[in-house]
């Protein structure tokens, strides 16, 4: 099973309360792709400049990630600056240059057009629907969206979410997306405009799934390290679709399954700055950490009977 995804490709430039890190791999694409080579194969589909460094690319490559639809325009990559303070829930931008990204018409390569599952990361939901329409008869279309084509682009991200399956988005999207402050009613809300599961990321709260009418929320995952949350929510989503892909099914059991290893994959990436974390894991590592998550999350009988 093949995951397409169609997003960014960046170089972030990061400060946090651990450290500073310049012009460091990232976007949409790279983190969702990175986590996904994991389970399954990964198509991506993003643009990027003359002064991207090979290196990245050869990095990709060497996780299996097929870049044949990476273009390449004259001009500088796509470009972003932040800043986390305190408990790192949030980056301020301090600076978005969008460079080549600005004019980035994605062209689904013919040899990709036969994907059955496909992440339309956070772009311009103009641009999602382009996909859309040069993939028919996929399996399953997860999408992502931001606060900014909410307030900005109302009806044509409506358009889109009419014809996706599942929609991944964070708790303050959700609420401005439905206008409601309760996520269950909001989720329902969603539901309502076409997706028929919606993903709610909860940052260090974990994260809750609405599907057929059934409710299932996961915590965060309790790690000690955070360096750099960048790419913490593409990371699970790279982690879920490629869950999802592995597995080859549309069910409740199977998206429970693939929650927690989004999880686990958002756990890892966040402990170091940029992707790198996600370029070392193995697939015991991420197995152990699947299991532990589901210690944690399991309530064992008592065998001991009240009073």
């Amino acid at each position: 099973m093949t995951v397409l995804v169609v997003g960014s490709v960046a170089l972030d430039s990061v400060q946090t309360p651990e450290g500073t890190s310049l012009e460091t791999l990232g976007g949409s694409a790279v983190y969702f792709s990175l986590a996904a080579s994991h389970f399954t194969d990964v198509r991506m589909v993003a643009v990027v400049g003359s002064d991207f460094p090979e290196e990245h690319t050869h990095l990709l490559s060497s996780r299996g990630i097929d870049t044949r639809g990476l273009q390449q325009r004259e001009g500088r990559t796509f470009r972003w600056e932040g800043v986390y303070e305190g408990a790192m829930n949030e980056a301020i931008t301090l600076e978005t240059q969008l460079n080549v990204f600005e004019n980035f018409q994605p062209v689904i390569p013919p040899e990709y057009r036969d994907s059955d599952w496909v992440f339309l990361g956070n772009i311009n939901p103009g641009l999602q629907k382009q996909v859309m329409e040069q993939i028919p008869g996929t399996r399953l279309v997860a999408m992502d969206t931001m606060n900014f084509w909410i307030q900005n682009s109302r009806e044509p991200l409506l358009d889109v979410m009419k014809s996706v399956d599942l929609i991944i988005i964070n708790e303050t999207e959700l609420r401005m997306l439905a206008d409601t402050v309760n996520i269950i009613k909001g989720a329902k809300i969603i539901r309502n405009m076409g997706p028929t599961a919606i993903v709610v990321k909860r940052g260090e709260y974990g994260s809750a799934l609405f599907y057929d009418n059934q409710w299932f929320f996961t915590p965060g995952y309790p790690e000690e390290l955070v360096t750099d949350p960048t790419g913490a929510g593409d990371s699970f989503a790279g982690g879920f679709m490629g869950a999802v892909a592995r597995a080859g099914r549309i069910d409740m059991e199977t998206f429970q399954e693939a929650m927690i290893y989004g999880s686990v994959m958002a756990s890892f990436n966040i402990q170091r700055f940029g992707p790198g974390m996600l370029t070392e894991l193995t697939g015991e590592l991420i197995e152990t950490r699947f299991r532990s998550f589901q210690d944690l999350v399991n309530l064992h009988r008592s065998r001991l009977t009240p009073g």
